[in-house]
């Protein structure tokens, strides 16, 4: 028996306080992002190339259009607002940064809202992360950031017939350490900027490569509280390089990467807002 008072689980109730921290969030980081040249844009829920977004197309909320074409519900913003940009609206803007502040939905019944940047066109990533972090550092939030690199995992499984990706997504350290290579197991405990070098020194050159991109976005942000973690997996199905997560006691705040669609490169973050109202609330 469903009471009236029900709500679906996963999905969000906002009033009173919880309602006004919600808009404060978008307030701020609407007012960052728009002084830092970023435009609005609010996409459509229904999506014909959520699977283009979403690793797990179980994950999809799946129903038809009046001509029977399968379409799901917004699982993801990022594809979409650069399709939607590039292919239907190119001809009427030039504008390359936006910026949707928008709820996205998960299978069976999640709902997540989100504020959200893309800067199309774009392949440094210090570009965004720099706003990201100043969006957290005006709601007085200081949690920590972690760096990855999609290519290294990738590049591992090359090396090492021992290894599959799924290894990295599980975080498998035994299977790594048990490699018994010394470039491997510096790289598996690799934590801090003055760490890595020591590390790039002795690891295969297409390693070294990969690491200095991550070097450099440390270096390019210059926030305090910032960790590497090489052998960390994203989930996303569209990040091909480095990327960071914004962390607090395992709860994350934001993701941010660097992402291909079709030939243009881009790099974009999304915020998810309500961990940030449960974390504000307390």
């Amino acid at each position: 028996m469903i009471l009236d008072h029900e709500i679906p689980n996963g999905s969000k109730l906002y009033f009173g306080n919880s309602a006004k921290i919600k808009r404060k969030i978008e307030h701020i980081a609407s007012d960052i992002l728009d002084s830092n040249g970023f435009e609005e844009i609010v996409t459509p829920v229904f999506s014909y190339h959520q699977h283009l977004s979403v690793a797990d197309d179980k994950e999809l909320i799946r129903v038809n259009d009046a001509q029977n074409n399968s379409l799901s519900l917004r699982a993801d913003s990022t594809i979409d607002v650069v399709r939607i940009i590039e292919k239907r609206l190119g001809k009427n803007t030039e504008q390359k940064k936006w910026f949707y502040i928008q709820p996205v939905f998960r299978y069976p019944t999640e709902e997540q809202y989100q504020v959200g940047a893309e800067f199309m066109g774009e392949t440094k990533l210090s570009s965004v992360m720099n706003i990201a972090v100043s969006i957290f550092a005006k709601l007085e939030v200081k949690p920590l950031v972690q760096i990855s690199n999609i290519k290294i995992p990738e590049l591992l499984v090359e090396m090492f017939d021992e290894l599959c990706i799924d290894d990295f997504r599980h975080i498998n350290i035994e299977k790594f350490l048990n490699l018994k290579v010394e470039w491997l197991e510096k790289l598996v405990y690799l934590q801090y900027l003055d760490q890595i070098d020591e590390v790039m020194v002795i690891a295969p050159e297409s390693i070294q490569v990969e690491l200095q991109k991550m070097k450099n976005l440390c270096i390019e942000t210059k926030y305090e509280k910032t960790v590497l973690a090489p052998m960390y997996y994203a989930k996303m199905l569209y990040y091909d390089e480095v990327f960071f997560r914004v962390i607090d006691n395992n709860e994350v705040y934001a993701r941010g990467g660097r992402y291909k669609n079709e030939e243009l490169t881009s790099v974009g973050f999304a915020i998810y807002t309500d961990a940030l109202c449960e974390k504000l609330s307390k």
